[in-house]
């Protein structure tokens, strides 16, 4: 069996009384310590089933792919789930439904379940120009005449074109934009070699005499001003002729009301965009951006498709770091199938986490690209955690106990930051939380962190057994054959000598011989104790049993001179573990070098709350798919070409008013100044006073005269879709019992920005008006409430964790360390959302999930260094300080390269939605290495807790300490009590 010399372990026990609370920490925390050390005894004992168990669950569960459903309602994802818009739509639904329309559709306002719409557009010259024009109606000619084949094959099929489709009039007729309209009326005077008829622009009148608003169709306007001066484009008035556009939009609604009619709409936006391009080719003066009902569906979920072979290579490369992370020169102490084994690990807990969501019923959407990460994150940095554990246990030890002492070293503060894990996503994936994207997100995620735990304490623990049995018996680390000893190396040529490199028992007895018991070093002159130099290799010893030294911990505290003196055997050790321990360690506390890592915090505090002054919410849906796809071009076209003008905006007055009433009339004229309207009221009043009759008029006359003549007029026959009458009783006249009226907006380039302003000031006013009114528009759906709803979950989970951290230092964690772990957190968050912000990433539920997320995350990194540091006593800060960064430091710098390496192929997806999760995750890998490596071991040399073991002169006397010390050999337990 593998050995070194027999080494001792001192623990101490303090006889003089102590305060209940750290009594109390200290009996829970050795009660966990000893629970776990059973569980890793147990898990030693029958590796082969708790290596078995899970690939047999990970294997039937991932049978169930063949139930695997993508999420079809985007809205329902990305919007916030309560909102009073959401309310006011469903009434304003059953108010004025789409159908009930009969004469003209805006389509800002009104989304229906099935649509197509395209935004064709010039690169020289104007669409109005004849050529330009005669092929976009010859294309609406051709969309027209489109037919569909459902079923595509048999007897039953059938074929249906838009006009088996659309929405009808009261003629039954398919109701088509305004500008179509007008287009024709165009296109007929020039063939006829009539005068052609002005077209004004936003509001235009029809050769019907009707009004129409034609904002949302024609875009990049130039108009004509006074004197015949040209205008630019959105600097005319009411009215103004056209004289050129760069851009028009058309839509074509489709109704689809069962599920035959659904399949037929849906196979019509299939050939609706293949039509497009197929048209687009012929006419390549013409640029063509098509948008369907389901673009926005299908763009989003095409970045899980992008991200398909990156995710691969992620793990590739994790893979290939991960080998070397976990190899040494010494063959058979190196571990490379270990590194492997870990991500094995954490890919079978996803495999097994998708299983039972398929299972469940549940829904998948591109949001869960995160969930990786998270598993690698944590995954990683508890297997790094349980080798360096590994290597620090005494090699003469049998394997259970190793493994014993393993999970009795890490275990407790792997729980901890898995709990932190739970808590975090627990709380965000509650009811709490006003958006289902978030709450879907961290409930998988919760799911997906327990499972990987359960596997990291089962599956890759017996991976450890099997590993450390091959070391027991000096095999080759990778290849798995016995190494011979150095005698018969000799004779071997040197590439074989230095690929079998290792150090046998014997090497070992004759180079590291037992160091004396009888050493004695006085630390204060107040308190004089023996203590005995245990052996390098056995700093961390559960396995031998005594009481603990301990203040406000309970955990052994060895000596740093034990880990942080000179290594016999430097080329034994790791590299990264070389590094820290010969260089890094001593020239991040050293003297001439903490000014200036002060200095860098103050300057990483500065740029973080530049950032964080600047957050803009990002409610765009279109932020959240896939580059280069039909939504984003689609988008970026409307932003350029239609930003002059809001979407049109419906005002809906949804109680019966005394539109009779003069003060009524004047407030509702005076609430749509200053916007351009369609208003079935305004055209009302204006028809009254041209015919010299009054508009305070009694109720009857009021209401007859509207529904009598102007409702009979061709020109306003249109607002019949505008007024819902109410019947009072026989022969009275009805009441207007709801109605509505169309406003559009002057905007700037902030379009969203200035619609959430426009919002909240219209509900304000809704308040205190005698007129109950709402307004209402689609995008207000994700408007309404966004930074509320996207903002609370992160404040609700980062409340979580600080009020876990506070319970915990009540009755586990020394207090102290939950101070300097909810301020790690905090610094970490508020650097991670100010430098995303000047990095381009807006707040928007993807952004969320990175900061929710990297909660956990910076406590995996940081937690196990501020536990490792409190523990010490005696010494120095400093030599603490190196002997944290040592012990878990390493492992933490091992997570992190191996996790900042998987992130570089996600960087190269053509996607918004993962370039915001890399910029994210990339942010949370360097402000974790930031405070793990270089701030953490900064303040801590100078801040609190105290290392000093002294006490100051009181009416106690001199305190008395015992040293309790257990001898092990491989024969006998000798238990030897010295008295000081």
């Amino acid at each position: 069996m593998l050995g070194s010399a027999p080494g001792l372990s001192g623990r101490w026990e303090r006889l003089e009384p102590r305060p209940r609370a750290r009594m109390l920490r200290q009996v829970l925390h050795a009660g966990l310590r000893t629970s776990f050390h059973a569980l890793g005894r147990f898990v030693a004992s029958h590796p082969v089933f708790f290596a078995s168990a899970p690939v047999l669950l990970s294997i039937l569960l991932g049978s169930s792919f063949s139930r695997y459903r993508v999420e079809e309602d985007v809205e329902s994802l990305l919007a916030p789930k309560h909102s009073l818009a959401k309310i006011e739509g469903n009434l304003v639904d059953s108010l004025f439904p789409v159908n009930r329309s009969k004469h003209a559709l805006y389509s800002d306002l009104q989304t229906p379940g099935r649509y197509g719409r395209v935004i064709i557009t010039t690169r020289k010259g104007s669409v109005m120009d004849p050529v330009h024009l005669d092929a976009i109606l010859k294309l609406h000619r051709r969309i027209y005449q489109m037919q569909v084949t459902v079923p595509a094959t048999g007897f039953n099929s059938f074929n249906y074109s838009f006009s088996n489709l659309c929405l009808l009039d009261d003629k039954n007729v398919c109701i088509i934009d305004d500008i179509i309209r007008a287009m024709e009326e165009i296109q007929s005077a020039r063939n006829s070699n009539r005068s052609v008829p002005v077209l004004r622009y936003p509001i235009t009148q029809l050769a019907d005499g009707r009004q129409a608003y034609i904002g949302h169709q024609m875009g990049g306007v130039q108009g004509w001003g006074p004197g015949g001066a040209m205008r630019a484009q959105g600097m005319g008035v009411r009215g103004e002729g056209v004289r050129s556009a760069r851009a028009l939009q058309l839509t074509y609604y489709l109704q689809a009301p069962g599920g035959l009619m659904d399949r037929v709409a849906s196979q019509w936006e299939k050939a609706f965009c293949a039509e497009l391009q197929h048209f687009a080719e012929l006419h390549p003066k013409l640029g063509f951006y098509p948008s369907t009902s389901s673009s926005l569906r299908t763009d989003f979920q095409f970045s899980s498709v992008l991200a398909r072979r990156p995710l691969l290579a992620s793990l590739g490369v994790c893979g290939v770091l991960v080998v070397l992370c976990c190899s040494m020169r010494d063959c058979v102490r190196s571990k490379p199938w270990l590194g492997l084994l870990a991500l094995l690990s954490i890919t079978l807990s996803g495999l097994t986490a998708a299983g039972i969501l398929n299972l469940t019923g549940a829904t998948y959407n591109s949001t869960y690209l995160g969930i990786p990460f998270v598993m690698l994150g944590h995954g990683l940095f508890g297997s790094f955690e349980m080798l360096s554990s590994w290597r620090r246990t005494r090699e003469d030890q049998h394997v259970k106990e190793r493994v014993a002492s393993v999970f009795e070293d890490v275990m407790l503060r792997f729980s901890g930051s898995t709990m932190i894990h739970l808590m975090t996503l627990g709380l965000a994936a509650s009811p709490l939380t006003n958006m289902e994207a978030v709450r879907l997100f961290c409930r998988t995620a919760a799911l997906a962190v327990t499972i990987s735990y359960v596997y990291m304490l089962s599956f890759y623990s017996s991976c450890l057994v099997f590993t450390g049995y091959l070391e027991t018996g000096y095999r080759h680390g990778c290849f798995c054959r016995r190494v011979p000893k150095p005698d018969r190396l000799d004779s071997k040529p040197a590439w074989y000598r230095c690929l079998m490199y290792t150090r046998y028992q014997e090497e070992t007895q004759v180079t590291n011989p037992p160091q004396g018991i009888g050493h004695t070093h006085t630390p204060n002159p107040d308190l004089t104790h023996t203590h005995t130099h245990p052996h390098p290799h056995t700093t961390n010893n559960p396995a031998v049993r005594g009481h603990a030294h301990v203040a406000n911990s309970t955990h052994p505290h060895p000596h740093p001179h034990s880990t942080a003196s000179t290594d016999p055997h430097p080329q034994d050790s790791h590299l990264l573990l070389g590094c820290v321990r010969r260089c890094y360690g001593d020239w991040i506390t050293n003297t001439y070098v903490k000014p200036f890592v002060v200095l860098l915090y103050l300057v990483y505090i500065s740029f973080g709350l530049m950032g964080f002054l600047q957050v803009t919410q990002g409610s765009d849906p279109s932020a959240l798919v896939a580059m280069d796809t039909a939504t984003v071009l689609y988008t970026r076209a409307q932003q350029r070409y239609f930003s002059s003008y809001s979407p049109v905006i419906g005002f809906y007055i949804y109680e019966s008013a005394p539109y009779w009433n003069a003060s009524v009339q004047r407030d509702l004229l005076e609430y749509a100044k200053g916007f351009q309207r369609i208003s079935w009221l305004e055209a009302y009043l204006n028809y009254l006073s041209d015919r010299n009759q009054s508009t305070s008029q009694p109720r009857e006359n009021f209401t007859r005269t509207l529904r009598h003549a102007f409702l009979r007029e061709p020109q306003f026959a249109h607002f019949a879709d505008d007024i819902i009458f109410a019947e009072r009783g026989q022969g009275e006249e009805p009441d207007v019992a709801a109605s509505r009226i169309f406003l559009v907006a002057k905007t700037t380039e902030n379009k969203r920005e200035e619609m959430s302003v426009l919002l909240d000031t219209l509900r304000r006013l809704s308040l205190t008006s005698r007129v109950r009114f709402l307004i209402f528009n689609p995008s207000f759906v994700y408007l309404d409430r966004y930074a509320a709803a996207v903002s609370s979950p992160l404040r609700h989970s980062l409340l979580a964790v600080l009020f876990l951290l506070g319970l915990s230092s009540l009755a586990v964690v020394e207090p102290l360390v939950s101070v300097w772990l909810g301020l790690t957190l905090l610094s970490v968050q508020f650097g991670v959302l100010g430098f995303m912000t000047l990095w381009g990433v807006e707040l928007d539920c993807m952004s969320v999930l990175c900061l929710i997320s990297a909660l956990g995350h910076s406590a995996d990194c940081s937690g196990p260094l501020l536990c490792g540091f409190a523990a010490g006593r005696g010494e120095s800060r400093t030599r603490w300080v190196r002997v944290a960064l040592e012990r878990h430091g390493v492992p933490s710098l091992q997570t992190l390269i191996c996790y900042g390496a998987a992130l570089v192929p996600v960087g190269s997806i053509r996607s918004n939605l993962t370039r915001t999760l890399f910029r994210c995750l990339t942010l949370t890998a360097a402000c974790s290495a930031l405070h793990t490596l270089a701030f953490l071991p900064t303040l801590l040399t100078f801040l609190p807790p105290s290392k000093s073991q002294g006490h100051g002169p009181g009416g106690e006397g001199q305190r008395q300490e015992v040293e309790c010390v257990e001898m092990n050999d491989s024969t006998r337990v000798v238990d030897q009590i010295t008295t000081v």
